[in-house]
């Protein structure tokens, strides 16, 4: 059992890189200090349970598939999509094999269930995690824009085009149609409640 906590607590310590790793297409984009993986994930996590729950899948299961989809990034990194046409990376789920070789056999199977899953869509909620991942990253580019950077529609485009849920496509829309800030001026602008 010792073996199995030390291989799980380096397991953890591991995933904890998720929060110094920076998400690297953004510092293509002229972003000088993106977000972190694990910032990303966290919200992908977020938004794959709302579209979950309005396509009738699972929200508990969508938003687990979520926050598993990048770990794998601990140990190749965020490649950009530009460095992927010349490398040949190893499967995500090969590398989740290895980063829970050490871990005791229930979170070992737990993890790598969640990410094949999610790379091999296999069910509604997979795809609604990959669309959260997607429309993510759609939202962040839409906030970086309102930031200055102008190079992000590249990123909003291949997002739009990756989305397959009716729910995820309607939310897309509905980021590009508002302000990132909208929602703070309809509070700031409704009726206090009694």
């Amino acid at each position: 059992m010792s073996d199995d906590l030390a291989g799980l607590t380096g397991l953890l310590h591991e995933i904890g890189l998720l929060k110094r790793y920076k998400r690297t297409g953004w510092l293509i984009a002229g972003v000088r200090d993106p977000e972190s993986i694990a910032e990303h994930s966290f919200r992908a996590a977020v938004i794959a349970s709302v579209v979950a729950a309005l396509e009738g899948a699972n929200p508990e299961r969508a938003a687990f598939l979520s926050l598993f989809h990048d770990t794998q990034e601990t140990r190749i990194t965020d490649i950009p999509y530009i460095a992927k046409r010349y490398l040949k990376a190893t499967t995500n789920e090969q590398v989740t094999s290895d980063q829970v070789r050490d871990v005791p056999g229930s979170v070992a199977e737990m993890v790598g269930d969640a990410v094949g899953e999610y790379e091999e869509k296999t069910s509604l909620e997979a795809i609604c995690a990959r669309d959260a991942d997607k429309l993510e990253c759609l939202l962040q580019a839409t906030e970086y824009r309102e930031q200055g950077h102008q190079n992000v529609q590249p990123w909003i485009n291949s997002s739009l085009a990756a989305l397959k849920t009716p729910t995820a496509k309607r939310l897309a829309d509905e980021a590009l149609r508002t302000g990132t800030l909208d929602w703070m001026t309809r509070i700031l602008n409704a009726e206090p409640n009694a």
